[in-house]
């Protein structure tokens, strides 16, 4: 097959220039989810005043049914439109966000902003994940999940990081937010100027695809896809729920551990790097574990992984002191490594070529509203009980995760 006069082939090493373009626009797409994850569990507090979890949580709320809705758009528009064109259309989104936390006069302001970046990372980080596996084909699926959110996870923590660092010389606003919106100028040039459209990828790969069981064919509907994939797909279904607590754990991590941190006296650049360190291991971790799971399987990764995490929630939340909450960051890191890529690997071991991108999709519509359960769930426990108590009930629900998956998902989908 050939595409103006260039043959179309699947493959990591020959799709190599495109694939390393879309990690590095990956990159920067987790880097303007970063520019939040240090600042604005401080901001909540310390300029809005907000005294109650629930109030303060809601911005992690309308992130994640935002992010979550648009998953779900972006699979069934990148069929219909094509990759590329969806991917701009992220990023053309994210403009407004930086002005919007670097401006607004109100705590309702930033609750907007994380409503417009929700729908702007739906929509860029579901078609870069799309988009390689289009490029790679079915062999090096792990390897290519890893990468992508290695990438990403990555750039938030990089990006976690340095505003830590630059809060605490220039103040909460405006400087760690003009990171974030150099992370978008630069996204968009790159996406409008250099990636390509990975769509005719798909039809070639579509030629040569065995179903994994009779279900799961070519002809299905979208209304098939999500039944699919929520609930009558013994594999799919158990990802799906994984995928929703694994981010239901996320969205803990991200709105209340700062707060957590800055009332046992953490200074403003240690609370950055605990807040760096959970999505640094995370990041850097998929890097070998996206690829295992091409050698071992995936259900294996899966379960050892939610196990982890709530090993790592559970010092987090009866531990005291910097050099444990340390630890547990790296465990909470390392437990969502094994699991992150290898979710999404999993979707596209039983997905046909030609849904693939519908029903990562729906999966990652499921796996993101976690942040709104979490935020909801994680407030309320949080103010009746204190935080302590908010991560472990999460602990208990991340562990009987894992438990679920060993009992319910099939370990031969992987090839």
């Amino acid at each position: 097959m050939e595409l103006r006069g260039r043959p179309i082939t699947l493959g990591l090493r020959q799709n190599l220039a495109q694939f390393v373009l879309l990690v590095s626009v990956n990159a920067l797409v987790g880097g303007t989810l970063g520019q939040e994850r240090t600042v604005l569990p401080l901001l909540a507090g310390q300029v809005f005043h907000l005294d109650q979890y629930t109030s303060a949580l809601t911005y992690i709320l309308a992130f994640g049914l935002a992010k979550a809705g648009m998953n779900y758009f972006a699979g069934t528009l990148s069929d219909r439109y094509g990759r590329k064109p969806v991917l701009v259309a992220g990023w053309l989104v994210a403009i407004p966000v930086p002005l919007l936390l670097i401006f607004g006069p109100s705590w309702g302001w930033i609750v907007a902003a994380n409503v417009v970046l929700g729908i702007s990372q739906g929509l860029t980080w579901s078609t870069t994940v799309v988009m390689k596996m289009d490029l790679v084909g079915p062999s090096r699926r792990g390897l290519a999940m890893g990468l992508n959110e290695a990438a990403g996870y990555l750039g938030v923590a990089g990006t976690a990081l340095a505003t830590g660092y630059i809060a605490a010389g220039y103040g909460l606003r405006p400087g760690p937010f003009l990171l974030g919106a150099a992370y978008i100028a630069l996204g968009l040039g790159l996406s409008v100027l250099a990636v390509r459209e990975t769509r005719h990828h798909v039809a070639l790969e579509a030629a040569n695809h065995t179903a994994a069981h009779a279900q799961a064919g070519a002809g299905l509907s979208t209304r098939e896809i999500f039944t699919l994939t929520s609930f009558r797909d013994k594999s799919l279904s158990s990802v799906s729920q994984a995928g929703m607590v694994n981010n239901l754990n996320d969205g803990l991590a991200w709105g209340l551990f700062p707060v957590l941190f800055a009332s046992a006296g953490l200074s403003v650049g240690r609370i950055g790097i605990l807040a760096a360190v959970y999505p640094a291991v995370w990041g850097a971790g998929q890097l070998v574990t996206g690829a295992l799971s091409d050698r071992i399987g995936r259900k294996g990764l899966i379960v050892g992984g939610m196990l982890v995490q709530a090993a790592g929630l559970t010092m987090t939340a009866f531990g005291t002191g910097f050099g444990l909450w340390l630890v547990a960051a790296v465990l909470l890191g390392a437990g969502t490594a094994m699991v992150y890529p290898t979710l999404l690997a999993a979707i596209g071991d039983v997905a046909h070529p030609q849904w693939r991108a519908r029903s990562v999709g729906i999966y990652r519509l499921w796996r993101d509203g976690g942040f709104a359960v979490g935020a909801l769930l994680a407030g309320l426990v949080a103010d009746a009980f204190g935080i302590p108590a908010a991560i472990a009930v999460v602990a208990a629900l991340t562990a009987a995760s894992g438990l679920l998956v060993a009992v319910r998902m099939r370990g031969n989908d992987h090839t």
